[in-house]
């Protein structure tokens, strides 16, 4: 009899033992906001304009300071091409386009929420030859005795800077005496690499992005009068499950210290 009753205290206690190391474990504060952390952590896809490269890439690790739980994933491309994307279903959280049409068209479509973007950017476009160039191009007029010469822009249906290049040679009389010459690209940045590499004679590209190349010359910047206002909407996707954090991002891009890295890059901020 005394034997059962051990057994039966011993057992107690092994249990007890077991019920306060499980206890103990799971009341570790560590332990707890560590696995909070990893639950919390949220991937923001931005769909961005080609343009806008070289200015996001340098927010990001400034964002992602300020808020540890999200990291951020940028996908570049034609803003026609991303927007195309969108509509077929991608995965975006965030639209940032360097046009207003396609941007209009998501809202039309009911995938952007109209109160959550914002018309944050102007930009301008000029024309641009390879800095070590045999046609010395001088401007857009001189484009009418470019016989033997390439010209490069962005496919116009599906890239913003091709269509106002497009617009700009419209209005000049001038696209379709070089309807033979033009070498269309991907996006604004195919463009200028096709320049830098000497692969065509100029190109049309924006003014942020030829400012980034050492390797290229702007030799006129375009008549505003002559494409329709460079404008880069951004706005939250609809479909987002993730409303906080895009939020998050949407009011990061309006505050100060990214206005300094969008002018630093050449952008215009809007008010």
């Amino acid at each position: 009899m005394k034997c059962k009753s051990l057994m039966f205290i011993l057992s107690l206690l092994f249990m007890l033992i077991i019920s306060g190391c499980s206890n103990k474990q799971t009341d570790d504060p560590s332990k707890k906001t560590a696995d909070a952390d990893i639950a919390e952590t949220v991937e923001l896809t931005v769909s961005a304009a080609a343009s806008l490269e070289d200015a996001m890439n340098e927010m990001k690790p400034l964002f992602e300071k300020e808020n540890k739980n999200i990291k951020l994933f940028f996908n570049y491309g034609g803003s026609g091409s991303l927007q195309k994307q969108i509509i077929q279903g991608a995965p975006v959280d965030l639209f940032f386009s360097a046009a207003q049409d396609q941007y209009n068209d998501l809202i039309k479509k009911d995938l952007i929420e109209k109160t959550k973007g914002k018309d944050l950017l102007q930009n301008s476009l000029v024309l641009i030859i390879p800095k070590e160039s045999d046609h010395r191009v001088k401007g857009f007029k001189d484009l009418t005795n470019f016989e033997d010469g390439k010209l490069a822009l962005g496919t116009p249906e599906a890239v913003p800077a091709g269509k106002y290049g497009k617009q700009t040679l419209e209005n000049m009389n001038l696209w379709n005496k070089m309807e033979n010459q033009l070498v269309f690209a991907k996006d604004v940045r195919q463009v200028l690499t096709y320049v830098e590499t000497g692969n065509v004679d100029a190109g049309i590209v924006y003014k942020t992005d030829a400012l980034m190349s050492d390797k290229v010359e702007i030799v006129e910047e375009a008549n505003s009068n002559n494409h329709d206002p460079i404008v880069y909407p951004v706005g939250i996707l609809k479909g987002t499950k993730h409303m906080q954090e895009a939020e998050n991002f949407f009011q990061f891009l309006q505050e100060e210290s990214a206005k300094k890295i969008f002018e630093k890059y050449g952008f215009i901020v809007m008010d």
